[in-house]
């Protein structure tokens, strides 16, 4: 079961934040919640990053595999994206030996 990434964040606002709320920009965003992604793209957006978020992070396999295929296909090194996305070299490299056949598939059929 997929938490609901819009009533989270509707209370949490509501708690700590209630006048942002109130901002049309925000609530468009709330809408839009569905991927893992797309939660750190609010998150980044709606708070500055802090060390404490970055604990509790969890990925969806849609967006373990789409930072995988961002990293192939622009040659960038594992410690570039571990912190371009505060992601652990460690877990960028259990993600490629999870998605290893997935990914070389996806670029075998992409050519």
């Amino acid at each position: 079961m997929r938490p609901n990434y819009k009533k989270i964040y509707q209370d949490m606002l509501k708690m700590e934040y209630p006048e942002k709320l109130k901002d049309p920009k925000i609530k468009e965003l709330l809408e839009k919640l569905n991927t893992s992604e797309d939660v750190l793209k609010f998150n980044e957006k709606l708070f500055k990053q802090s060390r404490e978020n970055q604990k509790l992070k969890t990925y969806d396999r849609q967006t373990m595999l789409k930072l995988l295929q961002y990293q192939k296909k622009h040659g960038h090194s594992t410690s570039y994206m571990s912190r371009k996305y505060k992601i652990s070299r460690t877990t960028l490299s259990k993600w490629k030996l999870m998605f290893e056949e997935e990914l070389d598939t996806m670029q075998s059929a992409g050519k």
